[in-house]
């Protein structure tokens, strides 16, 4: 199950010769559940390609978002990319898990969590940062 997403983020840098991971941004490393050295899936909208990898911690508030080793022949710096992690779960539990979806802006800011099946009005989705 999809238990963290950072929904359409831009690729801000592309490092072939750095040890091969996804760099991203502590905020929303924190903001969308998903734990340093996580296996998380990056869907590059721009070109269509996949590929599984792990999450780094970023600089904090830096935004930044960026392709490793390997990684960073998937894309390049303006790319738009979907980074999306899994969980397993028991039934009942799988069931009352909520993803922690984040938006964000041109500029890989957090301005909205998407709302869940039993969230109250969008106001309650959108954050103040």
């Amino acid at each position: 199950m999809c238990k963290g997403k950072i929904h359409r983020a831009t690729v801000t840098e592309a490092d072939v010769n750095y040890v091969g991971s996804l760099t991203i941004d502590e905020d929303l490393l924190e903001l969308s559940d998903i734990l340093p050295y996580e296996e998380v899936h990056v869907l590059n909208v721009t070109n269509g390609r996949r590929m599984v990898t792990y999450a780094m911690t970023g600089e904090r508030g830096s935004g930044v978002m960026c392709l490793n080793g390997a990684a960073a022949r998937h894309g390049r710096p303006g790319d738009i990319i979907i980074v999306i992690a899994y969980g397993h779960y028991e039934d009942g539990e799988a069931r009352r898990m909520k993803p922690r979806i984040v938006i964000v802006d041109e500029h890989n800011r957090p301005c909205e969590m998407l709302p869940t099946p039993d969230a109250g009005t969008s106001d309650d989705n959108v954050l103040h940062v």
